[in-house]
């Protein structure tokens, strides 16, 4: 069984928007400084654990824009050449960028997905995609690159409605950019 892996970086103030500045914010580009060859390296090490990589109608539209201009080096590469599947009620067929659209009921889909062999499933991003998912308890690890940066304001990973939900924490790994990777996974019972 696959395991669905939700990585996002995020702000102390549970931001979660426009990391990289892709222009959606005008603190756009906020992760930039505190990404290094040590935050590369272990970046690069869960692509290539992971086999599909799960998007969000916004974040597709945007990492498409950005990751089909960068061709340079192995993470650049395996970005673009992973398969993706796009959550969306409002994209049709065909899709660029190697990616094709969940048809159905988003939560039916990924159930399927997980059932699969193969790699892991990872998601960056795509807040709104994340809280369905999490909503049918499909989210088998969180992996938060908490940035030592408050924002103020922007779209928050856990907002305001999310169900109250039991994480048990499994894994700390502090970077040197003060960046702190916290991964959790779901308290089941």
């Amino acid at each position: 069984m696959r395991k669905l892996s939700v990585s996002t970086l995020v702000t102390l103030d549970g931001v979660v928007q426009d990391p990289g500045g892709f222009d959606e914010t005008k603190d756009g580009g906020w992760a930039g400084p505190y990404f290094d060859d040590e935050a590369g390296r272990l970046a690069f090490e869960q692509v290539l654990a992971s086999d599909v990589f799960l998007l969000g109608r916004e974040t597709y539209a945007l990492f498409k824009e950005y990751w089909t201009r960068v061709h340079e080096g192995d993470y650049a590469a395996r970005i673009n050449s992973m398969p993706k599947l796009v959550a969306s009620t409002t994209l049709r067929e065909p899709l660029e960028w190697n990616a094709a659209l969940i048809e159905g009921d988003i939560a039916e889909e990924v159930t399927k997905l997980r059932r699969d062999d193969g790699g892991d499933i990872l998601m960056y991003g795509s807040p709104t995609l994340m809280r369905t998912l999490a909503a049918h308890d499909l989210v088998d690890e969180y992996k938060l690159w908490i940035h030592p940066i408050i924002l103020g304001g922007g779209k928050r990973l856990f907002a305001d409605g999310f169900d109250n939900s039991s994480l048990e924490l499994v894994d700390v790994t502090s970077l040197s950019t003060g960046v702190v990777i916290l991964t959790y996974r779901p308290a089941r019972s």
